[in-house]
């Protein structure tokens, strides 16, 4: 005998025969027979006898396993009392093991004769009337009892009363007084009892059984304090009602039509169950859980413990099955990549978009009088300008000054940098990876204890189908639902009055109104769902509810994919929600979530609405390729819009529409086919520190009205039915007050410290009849101008922007506008550095340098002041006045860009052009020093140049003139020029501008500067 065995004594009860003579090897082949064999042997023994062959040795045990898809799926599958067991979702599927399936069903149908506490005055007693042998009561023609009530009427404790087939009808109210089992016999159907059971006792069983009401009561079975267990029974046309601290086990049943009442129950469960076309709620949870637990609680605990959990591994990270209808591919919750697919991808830039560095060619088109990109002609009004100095003359000088972009990085790292590109897939950051269950669960204890908890009803693995209500929830109820399917409902699950559910990998789809409904201070936690083909919202959430929503995929729904109102709170975090026809999340009525780390993709209109009083912060989500906006924000929307990176949609990332207000910072605006952001002139937000490039029109937009403003881009929100069962509800009447102390007033839109570069249009336009302040940012290589101006009734203030590199000039004012620019930094724009129109334009204290049209060009019927600043032309004028022109010129510094360009130019007799004490200077011959020389002239009266002695000297080198790339340093204007004061000359360094006192591009050293002389 093999040294094995586990115990000794278990070897007397089996046969000889059927002991191996096991080698060292521990093979089977004891006799001459094979392993094969021996399975089919062992495959005709009884449940019993498994048993104990399993504890022989540790062969015999692990034989014995092995028949698993044979012996045990047959016993499991011949028990009448049990199903497949993945009925009724998935009996095509096999169980992962059939045997342990087994094992928890014939523990589950023990569980009814565990009471020990029994109504009898001797515990001894009680348990020596349990051990005795049970009696078996036939009923049916040709037995015993011809009736249910006569057999109960003799029955003793724990009696197993069998029904023979047939239609029994009791006519009176039948009441259980003692434990017993009645059964069914034969196959499920051909025994139907019509009777109305109160139960009094502790326990009860009740198996194969087909359940129609009485003609005199609509319940079929109530119990108010026992325990009762259902197995494979069906139920028609009726009512089952528990009260706590009653408990009930149902598995394997069959509801039609049927509602069963759990009113405050401390625990039931109901397993593997199938309600079909139930004309109200399929299952009601109704009050808290009750505080006095029958005998039963602690054995159902027990079960549920024991039994295989839903609750996610590390190995079951994986998605659930997609509906695969519209063949859209599964965004895996694992993934950190993006792929942009081919050329009709939305990220594709357009072609008037520059990339970075890269050279003008031959045919670059030229800034003309207008300051419009115009072609290239001989005859060109500015003298036509050359793209490269290699075709300058010897003696055409260019004269530069050195500077720095300066701003804020993208928040998303280096990812969103570079243009994107067909095929290239971009690295997501770590923190808009999208979270797996498991890892949400770990990181939140909270959430962790409410998917572990267990208290009210337990509903796992049933599928509700083709009737109005699944399972409603009220009044303080608990309920937990793992596993089941719910579909062709009006709704899935409905959760109101303070009421908690625990939803944990469920199906919900094809509901004719909302998957899951949330009211009235509703909660929970909703983890691991898939939730779609809902033709309302898959998650409604309103009246302070409040849930956390966590890793669900919520898709393909007729209307939003969730929607917080009515002062609706909630968590929703790491969701996957695409495919929606309307917003994917859409915040009104002071609803007020916290909406992170989600991945919002593919909708037909925006990614994320916000209107109504909608409020929300909203943070590290991925929203991208979306049909309308990213975000869209009106209405009184007031948001919170932080680093989140809105991405690759087909229109706008994001839209202030009218009256929207809010905050958008930190985000990162990329690759979008309309506007970085487009807010309207009555729109109040405030755009701060947000990553805004390669969009295919403005990085940031502004306007007054919009062709349709008042419509709901792609129908989102504007027919959305928002009222229970279709009446209407005034949600004006239940808000709250907005106490939110951290949201400060917003009286005036803000754009500030923003980057906005590569985008196709221009980096920032305006069209409002509003006031606006545009802070701090950097504007940089845009297609079209960095800032265009082309309505502002109200004052548009420009302050403190670095705009450089943009594909037509700096910034372009549109007549009738107010503007004021101060203290920008606006450097090597293709076209002008400002173009002004405006009626009152205020330009103080500036850098304009290194621009390839002028510096400023006034056109006609402008009225400009232009004071203190520094302005430096590459290829042009300093300053060129177009037409009559009303101007202010005063205490600027203009420097000489080419040696054959006057620093300003003007008509004649334009005595509304009025210049005072500005600083010029300009290239002049030096013939003792063999070389050129830069002069500081004073211009005192408009077209007045003094031209005095030489300031900085360009000597020749080997028969050539360098050509340097100088940086002025404000300590050495100062000491050369005693007479010049540091306010006049002090150079005011803009973001941007880099003041370099170590530099060594000044060719000729101090020897060769002269002192100026008064003029």
């Amino acid at each position: 005998m093999c040294g094995h065995c586990c115990s000794t004594p278990l070897l007397d009860q089996v046969p000889a025969s059927l002991i191996p003579c096991l080698d060292s090897k521990v093979t089977m082949e004891a006799g001459g027979l094979p392993l094969e064999l021996w399975r089919m042997i062992l495959a005709y023994l009884h449940l019993p006898d498994l048993g104990r062959c399993s504890l022989v040795c540790r062969a015999w045990y692990e034989l014995i396993l092995s028949l698993d898809s044979t012996r045990w799926r047959q016993l499991c599958l011949d028990c009448i009392e049990c199903r497949h067991p993945n009925w009724p979702n998935q009996p095509n599927v096999e169980p992962e093991s059939w045997r342990e399936a087994f094992k928890q069903h014939y523990l589950a149908s023990k569980t009814w004769t565990k009471n020990a506490l029994d109504l009898e005055s001797s515990i001894c007693f009680s348990l020596f009337r349990r051990r005795r042998e049970r009696r078996t009561l036939s009923v049916g023609p040709g037995h015993e009892f011809d009736s249910l009530g006569s057999a109960l009427a003799m029955a003793s404790l724990y009696d197993r009363i069998v029904l023979f087939p047939g239609v029994y009808e009791e006519q009176g109210e039948i009441i259980l007084k003692v434990p017993v089992e009645i059964v069914g016999h034969g196959k499920l159907g051909e025994v139907a009892l019509l009777a109305s059971i109160d139960q009094h006792c502790s326990t009860t069983r009740l198996c194969n059984l087909v359940f129609m009401p009485a003609w005199f009561s609509p319940f079929m079975f109530k119990t108010t304090s026992g325990h009762v267990q259902f197995d494979n029974c069906n139920f028609e046309n009726g009512h089952i009602q528990i009260h706590g601290p009653g408990t009930c086990q149902v598995k394997f049943c069959t509801f039609k039509n049927t509602h069963v009442f759990l009113h405050n129950v401390p625990l039931c469960v109901l397993e593997n169950c199938e309600f079909v076309g139930s004309e109200n709620n399929s299952v009601t949870v109704e009050g808290h859980p009750s505080a006095d637990k029958n005998w039963a609680y602690k054995y159902l605990l027990g079960l549920i413990k024991s039994s295989p959990s839903v609750l996610p591994t590390e190995n079951s990270d994986s998605l659930m099955s997609l509906d695969l209808e519209s063949r859209d591919q599964a965004w895996s919750p694992r993934t950190c990549d993006i792929v942009i697919e081919g050329s009709q991808s939305p990220t594709s830039p357009t072609s008037s978009s520059p990339k970075p560095g890269s050279k003008a060619g031959s045919q670059e088109a030229e800034v003309g009088s207008d300051g419009e990109r115009v072609a290239q002609t001989p005859d060109s009004s500015d003298g036509g300008l050359s793209p490269s100095g290699e075709d300058e003359d010897e003696d055409q000088l260019m004269y530069r000054l050195s500077y720095q972009v300066q701003g804020p990085r993208p928040v998303l790292g280096g990812s969103f940098l570079g243009p994107p590109l067909p095929g290239a897939s971009i690295q997501l950051p770590s923190c808009l990876v999208l979270n797996s269950l498991q890892q949400e669960l770990q990181k939140d204890k909270e959430a962790m204890a409410l998917a572990s908890s267990v208290q009210g009803c337990l509903i796992r693995k049933c599928l509700f189908r083709d009737g109005k209500g699944g399972v409603f929830v009220c009044s303080y109820g608990r309920a937990k639902m793992e596993g089941n399917i719910f579909r062709n409902l009006t709704y899935a699950v409905r959760c109101i009055h303070n009421s908690k559910i625990v939803m944990l990998r469920n199906d919900i789809h094809r509901c004719r109104a909302s998957g899951i409904f949330l009211r009235l201070e509703g909660g929970g936690l909703i983890a691991g769902n898939n939730i779609y083909h809902n033709a309302e919202a898959g998650v409604d959430i309103r009246k302070k509810s409040d849930p956390l929503i966590l890793c669900n995929q919520i898709h393909h729904g007729l209307r939003s994919g969730i929607v917080v109102l009515g002062n609706g709170k909630g968590i929703i975090r790491s969701n996957q929600i695409f495919s929606n026809k309307e917003a994917g999340i859409y915040i009104l009525y002071h609803g007020n979530p916290i909406v992170s780390g989600n991945h919002i993709f593919k909708g037909r209109a925006a990614g994320i609405a916000v209107n109504e009083n909608g409020k929300g912060l909203i943070t590290e989500n991925v929203i991208r390729e979306n049909q309308w906006g990213g975000v869209d924000i009106r209405r009184g929307g007031v948001p919170v819009l932080r680093s989140n990176l809105i991405c690759f949609g087909y229109s706008d990332g994001v839209v202030v529409g009218e009256e929207g207000k809010g905050l958008i910072e930190g985000n990162t605006i990329y690759a979008n086919k309309g506007c970085g952001v487009w807010m309207m002139s009555s729109s109040l937000p405030h755009v701060t520190s947000n990553h805004v490039s390669y969009n295919g029109l403005y990085g940031v937009a502004m306007f007054s009205q919009k062709d349709g403003s008042g419509e709901f881009p792609g129908g989102h929100g504007a027919q959305e039915n928002f009222s229970e069962d279709g009446d209407a509800i005034l949600w004006e009447t239940e808000l709250e007050k907005d106490d939110d102390p951290l949201r400060r007033p917003i009286t005036i839109a803000l754009v500030e410290s923003n980057s906005i570069n590569h985008n196709g249009a221009s980096g920032l336009y305006v069209q409002s009849s509003e006031a606006l302040h545009i802070i701090t940012n950097v504007i940089h290589a845009n297609g079209d101008r960095g800032i265009t101006v082309a309505q502002s009734s109200q004052l548009t203030r420009v302050a403190n922007n670095s705009i450089s590199c943009n594909r037509q000039s700096g910034v372009k004012v549109e007549a009738q506008c107010k503007v004021e620019l101060r203290g920008n930094g606006i450097y090597d724009n293709r076209g002008h550095g400002i173009i002004t129109k405006g009626d009152s334009t205020i330009v103080i204290e500036n850098d304009i340098i290194g621009n390839r049209g002028s510096g400023l060009q006034l056109l006609p019927r402008s009225d400009t002041k232009v004071i203190k600043n520094r302005i430096h032309s590459f290829r042009a004028y300093g300053i060129a006045v177009r037409g009559r022109t009303k101007a202010l010129v005063q205490e600027n510094i203009i420097f000489q860009g080419k040696t054959n360009k006057t620093i300003f130019q003007q008509v004649s007799n334009n005595h509304e052009c009025i210049m005072k004490n500005n600083k010029f200077l300009v290239f002049k011959k030096n013939s003792t020093l063999g070389g050129l020389s830069l002069a500081l002239v004073y211009a005192g009266v408009p077209g007045q140049l003094d031209a005095g002695p030489a300031l900085l000297t360009f000597p020749r080198h080997h028969g050539r003139t360098q050509n340097p790339r100088t940086t002025l340093s404000s300590s050495r204007f100062q000491g050369l020029c005693p007479h010049v004061t540091g306010t006049v000359l002090q150079p005011c360094l803009r973001p941007g501008l880099r003041e370099d006192h170590q530099s060594q591009s000044l060719v000729g050293g101090p020897d060769s500067l002269q002192r100026v002389s008064d003029p």
